[in-house]
């Protein structure tokens, strides 16, 4: 393997892939890389992707560094931290085989993952999956007893703008295949007319698709300013004590914002502030519903998840996945059952009037005299 290019590098991939442009080498930080993440560089379109960690720790199946290497861009594993911090911003990297160089100095080397390599590792962390299974769950219950009486019953829901009583509420995570699932919903979208809440850079994905976002929930730490600027509320998710970071960004951006001190994620915040507003029905796109998505996201467990769904299950559907289930296109047999729909009404009016009816008969008698029947 013989690359040279610019080095964008970051340690939160996110951030990288808002300024990474095709061709350049990404340079990240990240053990496990997701799905998400993966997709995100993907479309950045990078030559090389070095990352300081190990791409497959081995603790559950991350798909990842499949999707980079189908994409056909390679992968320079587990180069280590060290290395790392001696690239920069727009230095050029001569990558010759698993080596890096830098205007001819050697700073380090890792692993070029293969197809074959990565299947390897996939299958010995399948066998690890149990164990991890095991502490996710303990986890997972030791903090639903801690937050059931926070999330369940003394959770104080502060007062918004936006009306949610007897409505439609859309709630849009930017998680794994957000594009294929708004896409098949989007006649619904357009009939309901939900309100539309973006999860961080939920905001940012309804965006994309031309959609203004009634409000975003969030610690503001993925959502662009402009959709900040655009949506019509905010809300900041702030820690139990009420500290929030991200309230500090908004205030620079000279908005304003409601605060929503609450254990467990922003998506669950956000659901729950549709229900407790009297949202009729809640559709959830990009959630994180299980426990791979709950590893990916770095999480040891799901207890708010766990508890705000018994919550509010029962006016929630859950549209992840639903592109595979449905996908909308046109095929032949239906060209033809529109062209078969659309003659019947034309045969029946057709039938009903006495030129009409009196052309058939002599068709009809014409095809007995020329079969002699």
């Amino acid at each position: 393997m013989l690359i040279k290019s610019i080095a964008r590098i970051d340690k939160r991939t996110k951030n990288l892939v808002k300024r990474l442009n095709p061709g350049e080498i990404a340079v990240i930080d990240h053990i496990d890389l997701d799905e998400v993440s993966a997709n995100s560089l993907v479309n950045s379109k990078p030559s090389l992707v070095i990352n300081a960690r190990r791409s497959i720790s081995g603790r559950y199946p991350n798909p990842g560094p499949q999707i980079l290497i189908k994409a056909g861009i390679p992968i320079l594993d587990d180069v280590g931290v060290e290395t790392f911090e001696r690239i920069h911003e727009n230095d050029v990297l001569d990558i010759i085989h698993n080596e890096i160089f830098i205007n001819g100095e050697f700073i380090g080397k890792g692993t070029i993952l293969t197809e074959k390599l990565i299947q390897k590792q996939l299958d010995e962390s399948k066998e690890n999956l149990q164990y991890e299974l095991d502490k996710f769950i303990e986890n997972t219950l030791e903090y639903a007893k801690k937050e059931k009486d926070i999330l369940l019953g003394n959770l104080e829901i502060p007062e918004v703008k936006t009306v949610f009583q007897k409505k439609h509420t859309l709630v849009v995570v930017r998680g794994q295949d957000y594009k294929e699932d708004l896409l098949a919903i989007k006649s619904y979208i357009e009939e309901f007319d939900p309100i539309l809440i973006g999860v961080d850079g939920g905001g940012d994905a309804l965006m994309e698709f031309g959609y203004i976002p009634d409000m975003i929930v969030g610690d503001m730490d993925s959502v662009s300013d402009k959709c900040l600027k655009a949506c019509k509320e905010i809300v900041v998710h702030a820690y139990t004590d009420g500290r929030a970071p991200g309230l500090k960004r908004v205030k620079e951006l000279g908005l304003e914002a409601v605060l929503f001190p609450a254990p467990g994620t922003s998506e669950d915040i956000a659901m729950l502030l549709a229900f407790e507003k009297g949202a009729d029905l809640i559709v959830a796109v990009g959630t994180h519903s299980n426990m791979i998505d709950f590893l990916e996201k770095g999480r040891k467990g799901m207890a708010s998840t766990f508890l705000v769904r018994l919550k509010v299950g029962g006016k929630l559907i859950d549209a992840k996945g639903v592109n595979k289930l449905y996908r909308e296109s046109l095929k032949l047999k239906h060209i033809f059952g529109l062209a078969f729909g659309a003659m019947i009404p034309i045969f029946v009016v057709g039938a009903l009037s006495p030129p009409v009816r009196q052309l058939l008969k002599l068709f009809l008698i014409k095809l007995k005299f020329i079969f002699g029947i």
